[in-house]
């Protein structure tokens, strides 16, 4: 095969491939690194390539394919992993200057789950500082540009993440999820970013281990590679408190033949109105409504109040910033991003009775979101409220004309999903008139992440995006 098929073959053709001998894990990986060291300068995914590490497993992996032995599910499959999550023997920065040149000396948990499924690690994806913000960039690395548009924002904050799957830099990608730090970037580069329920994928090392609120996840280039990245992640560890079993087989089961006939579907352009919506972007997901009825779904307009998203963010979020990151400032501020000192110094002028009626704002909602989910299977909106802007802006200031509050306000359509704990996937829907990619989120009831993902593949079935791939890596746009 030829390096360009073999950069863009899906995780699951490329088991199929090692099994029949057609292909090794060292000539995968070669491509891979040839891919990235073709595109990577010039949209900066990549921030730390373990190129001779990552040849060395492959290698080891071709080995133990001539012997013939039984491969585990992600057997010979190049992975990236965000820079926020510790990986042994390769640097790890957080994408903060305070932690520029740390080498850690233990994986993350989800580092280790995968590589123990065969996966083999490349590198380490850019990440805003501490993963703070929906734009990529921080003052160690720089910005990550968007390979549909290399002058405007791949999202974030696994920005570098899904830029590195939608130009073929790999075929799966780790990334985690706050407000919409696996949707938002996925929906900008046209990929696939899952959120699922809290504790289905354990995390370890946390400072915060009873933290509801951050997730990590699989990104993939399909609904398929997604599900078989969750299989190997998800289940239960002692270490991560929130954790719990699941029978991992369903998420594969899910999109084997998947239907959503007679599912009922509620579409909202905005959740209720919370925050403006761009018109194209609206108008791309809105088509998603005449595909799911085409499936034989009974999609409907619908969508319970979600207006105190804005105020349980701000009284959230400060607080958990507040808890990792407050001891930084005196020492650090001045070389720190200005969105995290901002949310940090915010979360320190919270009183009790702010934090207090932020999680009874938070229960109301959940408990008006959980009566609406009991008579809607799904729930479907635009993943982002906007097309991906200049790269140089750190977020937008305004939607169709009304200013916006703060830099998080610009996301709450992921952020408002992300309060209540429900699962949501971002899957690629369309195009803007410009040629960028626009995201759908499909939202499930809680812990019913196959139902999401059934849905996923089903409309992935039924309007496939795969063929398109962006121009920086020679696709037709």
């Amino acid at each position: 095969m030829a390096n360009r098929d073999l950069c863009f073959a899906p995780a699951m053709e490329l088991g199929k491939l090692y099994r029949v001998r057609k292909v090794s894990p060292l000539e995968v990986m070669q491509a891979v690194l040839a891919r990235i060291d073709q595109v990577n300068p010039a949209v900066n995914a990549y921030v730390t390539v373990a190129r001779e590490s990552a040849l060395r497993a492959a290698r080891a992996a071709t080995r133990v394919l001539r012997r013939g032995a039984t491969l585990p599910p992600l057997f010979g499959v190049p992975v990236s992993i965000k820079d926020l999550e510790p990986t042994r023997g390769i640097r790890t920065t957080w994408g903060s200057k305070i932690f520029e040149h740390h080498v850690p000396d233990e994986d993350a948990l989800v580092v280790e789950r995968l590589k123990a499924a065969g996966a083999i690690v490349v590198g380490k994806t850019n990440t805003p500082e501490f993963g703070a913000g929906a734009n990529t960039f921080n003052a160690v690395f720089g910005a990550t540009r968007n390979p549909w548009n290399p002058a405007l924002t791949c999202g974030g904050s696994s920005g570098g993440a899904a830029v590195a799957l939608a130009a073929g830099m790999g075929p799966i990608a780790q990334g985690s999820d706050l407000g919409g730090s696996l949707r938002i970037p996925a929906a900008f580069c046209g990929v696939v970013g899952f959120r699922t329920t809290p504790g289905l994928i354990p995390v370890y090392p946390r400072e915060l281990a009873w933290d509801f609120f951050s997730v990590t996840g699989p990104m993939a280039r399909s609904v398929a590679d997604v599900a078989l990245m969750l299989s190997v992640m998800a289940g239960p560890d002692d270490r991560a408190p929130l954790s719990y079993a699941v029978d991992t087989r369903l998420f594969l089961k899910a999109v084997k033949n998947p239907s959503v006939r007679g599912w009922r579907i509620a579409w909202t352009p905005d959740l209720n109105g919370l925050i403006p919506v761009d018109p194209e972007v609206a108008k791309v997901a809105e088509g998603a409504c005449k595909l799911f009825r085409s499936l034989g779904a009974r999609v409907e307009a619908a969508c319970c109040d979600f207006s105190e998203v804005n105020d349980i963010v701000l009284a959230t979020r400060g607080l958990r910033m507040v808890a990792l990151h407050a001891d930084k400032l005196a020492r650090w501020k001045g070389e720190m991003q200005k969105g995290l000192v901002w949310n940090i110094e915010q979360g320190l002028r919270l009183t009790p009775q702010e934090i207090g009626r932020g999680e009874k704002l938070r229960t109301k909602l959940w408990h008006r979101v959980r009566t609406f989910m009991e008579t809607h299977d799904l729930m479907i909106l635009p993943t982002v409220a906007v097309p991906p802007f200049p790269v140089e802006q750190p977020y937008p200031v305004e939607i169709n004309g009304k200013k916006l509050e703060n830099y998080t306000q610009w996301f709450l359509l992921t952020y408002g999903i992300s309060v209540t704990g429900l699962p949501a996937i971002s899957v690629p829907c369309g195009f803007t008139q410009s040629g960028l990619p626009v995201g759908l989120q499909i939202v499930g009831r809680r812990r019913q992440e196959v139902a999401v993902l059934a849905a996923a593949a089903a409309f992935e079935a039924a309007a496939p995006w795969s063929d398109r791939l962006p121009p920086i890596v020679g696709g037709r746009g």
